[in-house]
């Protein structure tokens, strides 16, 4: 790290220079973690964390990383869950190292995974895309999360659709013979495992659910109860009057705020340390929980005051 410290904002609608939600070729990202850093410094960021889909395995590159280019990287991962028959995501912030039941949590989401893809490729097959997993692995190049995108893209370059969104009308999208459910774990389960190893959980994007708004702080008072310290106030770009909705309820609930981009790979409006106007609030800004200050004060970020 560099010996110049960053100095954390009290509230989140002062923030800058931070972005708790970034992905890299250990799941679906398109740059590998020490890239994804390296663009992140370049873009000013200086507080991070890479949250891929279900691993941990860029984490300890991304670290060193930031060690080398003075940003602060907080290990983290995006978990899947499932709840009242919704996908749901968590983010697991994780100030110390990850406990035994977030590992084997998500060794066995590795396996469903892979089984998952296994299937999607076989019922392909069946349907006439000959040798669809290693085309869609030849799409993936060095990400190492496959999903039904690359299968779409592989269909494309095969000349046997015109282009993705004809791949997931005809064969991925819902109900379709390449639509594979996964077996993800349930919400309360999901937290537990973060939760339990002293890691700090966050519903991630709650927007981009699709939920009423009844359905919506049904979520929250779930997650809440289950362990979650909130939820992403702002993630990529999303309706700023739903933002500022969604401040009151994590507000009324006495829940934390977090902030990030998203980010995946360049070609769109998103960007490591870029998102969306963030709403007016006295919403706390979750790098003020307490298992995080240990944490920001040996990571070259001023000290913010625990709740």
């Amino acid at each position: 790290m560099s010996s110049e410290r960053f100095t954390l904002p009290t509230r989140l609608d002062a923030a800058s220079g931070i972005d708790l939600h970034m992905h890299s070729t250990a799941s679906d990202g398109a740059f590998s973690p020490t890239d994804l850093v390296h663009l992140a410094a370049a873009r000013g960021v200086k507080f991070m964390a890479l949250t891929d889909h279900d691993t941990l395995a860029g984490v300890d590159e991304a670290c060193a990383a930031g060690r080398a280019a003075g940003v602060a990287v907080l290990p983290g991962v995006e978990v899947s869950s499932q709840w009242q028959g919704v996908g749901i995501h968590i983010v697991a912030l994780l100030p110390q190292a990850p406990g035994d039941i977030l590992l084997e949590g998500l060794a066995r989401q590795a396996e469903a995974r892979l089984a998952r893809n296994e299937e999607v490729a076989r019922r392909l097959e069946k349907a006439g895309f000959s040798d669809a997993w290693r085309k869609a692995q030849q799409q993936a190049g060095e990400r190492t999360a496959l999903g039904r995108p690359d299968f779409a893209r592989a269909m494309v370059e095969e000349g046997l659709v015109p282009d993705m969104k004809t791949a997931f009308r005809k064969y991925l999208g819902a109900g379709k013979v390449g639509d594979v459910k996964q077996p993800w774990p349930g919400l309360s389960a999901a937290i537990d495992w973060i939760v339990a190893g002293g890691g700090i959980a966050l519903v991630a994007h709650p927007l981009r659910y699709r939920l009423t708004r009844k359905k919506l702080t049904a979520l929250l008072d779930d997650a809440g109860t289950a362990g979650a310290a909130g939820a992403e106030l702002v993630s990529g770009f999303q309706n700023e009057d739903q933002g500022r909705d969604l401040a009151q309820i994590l507000t009324r609930r006495s829940m934390m705020g977090s902030l990030g981009s998203d980010f995946h790979f360049q070609g769109g409006p998103v960007a490591p340390g870029r998102f969306g106007a963030i709403p007016r609030t006295a919403l706390p800004p979750v790098w003020t929980h307490p298992r995080l200050s240990e944490w920001c004060r040996q990571n070259g970020l001023s000290d913010a005051d625990p709740l």
